[in-house]
């Protein structure tokens, strides 16, 4: 593992570029030291361009779904069946898991995080370019010069969306949207519901293997299968509308989902595990990622000053 990764470095792999980099990036062939910024503020998470990474967190969470759902809770026997049933739609319906998550998801991509002062001003307006020789930084005494409006102490312009944000924590490209203080908890809430929905999920399909391997009949207890006699034919999308498959296939899609539905849970666990963190700190991610680079700077500056000192003794 490369020395310095943790969970700064995991965090910012999911949830996208550098939350520290709150100038834009300076053009080496611009005259006059001018940084170009983009022409327009992003409003939200589905303003263009959408980001890859959405469409692979939906076409995970639709996918995770469909066959939780669809093929493997109707396997189970008649009781765990009704069981998993109820106490996952009381559970997502309540707090936590998929119907939950799709709510939050679609709040925390929706929101405005913006600060008042920005989302009270036209959106439509281009946004002017920032001349590094009249001033020094974006945002100087809680003025932003790109945004052109006072801010909170706490807000920083984010170069990807191009506008400033209230209580910055970070830009994450899986929503395709800064989060602050305006939609900070709707994506804690959907990032501890996708969680919960993995963990279930991951119980249902080590089940589903287990009772294959001991007991096959546990899982055809449906009354469908009453009328299949031969024991390597397994019924999809019970109870409503079953379709016959061979052993193979559906083993094949449960070896896909749980592979999937693996890496999901160990991706966003360890960003959970991540944010828990940073609530007991009392940090954002872009406090923990700048207190990070503090003792850099601070060892960097001794190593200028002695540097100095020993060219000084030099010349005397």
């Amino acid at each position: 593992m490369t020395k310095g990764m943790g969970p700064r470095s995991h965090c910012m792999g999911l949830c996208g570029r550098k939350p520290q980099q709150i100038t834009p990036k300076e053009d080496a062939d611009a005259p006059k030291k001018v940084l170009k910024s983009a022409l327009l503020a992003r409003v939200n998470g589905w303003s263009l361009p959408l980001n890859m990474l959405q469409a692979v967190a939906w076409t995970t969470f639709l996918v995770l779904t469909f066959t939780s759902f669809a093929i493997f809770i109707p396997l189970l026997p008649s009781f765990y069946r009704y069981l998993a049933y109820s106490v996952s739609l009381v559970i997502w319906l309540a707090s936590v898991l998929f119907l939950f998550h799709f709510v939050v998801h679609m709040i925390a991509v929706s929101t405005d995080p913006a600060e008042l002062n920005v989302r009270m001003k036209n959106y439509n307006r281009p946004m002017p370019l920032f001349d590094r020789t009249k001033h020094e930084h974006v945002i100087q005494s809680q003025y932003c010069h790109l945004c052109e409006v006072t801010v909170t102490p706490k807000a920083k312009h984010c170069s990807a969306c191009n506008k400033c944000i209230t209580n910055f924590d970070h830009h994450c490209k899986w929503l395709n949207n800064c989060v602050g203080s305006r939609n900070y908890w709707v994506f804690f809430s959907s990032v501890a519901s996708a969680v919960a929905g993995l963990v279930f999920l991951t119980m249902i399909l080590l089940y589903v293997f287990i009772q294959y391997l001991m007991d096959q009949e546990q899982l055809r207890s449906d009354p469908h299968f009453r009328n299949i006699e031969d024991k390597e034919t397994w019924l999809l999308f019970l109870p409503f509308f079953p379709v016959q498959t061979k052993a193979p296939v559906l083993l094949l899609i449960g070896v896909v989902a749980l592979m999937l539905d693996l890496v999901s849970l160990l991706l966003l666990g360890h960003l959970l595990f991540f944010h828990f963190y940073l609530l007991v700190r009392r940090l954002s991610t872009f406090d923990y990622m700048t207190r990070g680079r503090q003792p850099t700077r601070k060892n960097s500056d001794k190593k200028a000053e002695a540097s100095i000192q020993i060219i000084t003794s030099c010349i005397e």
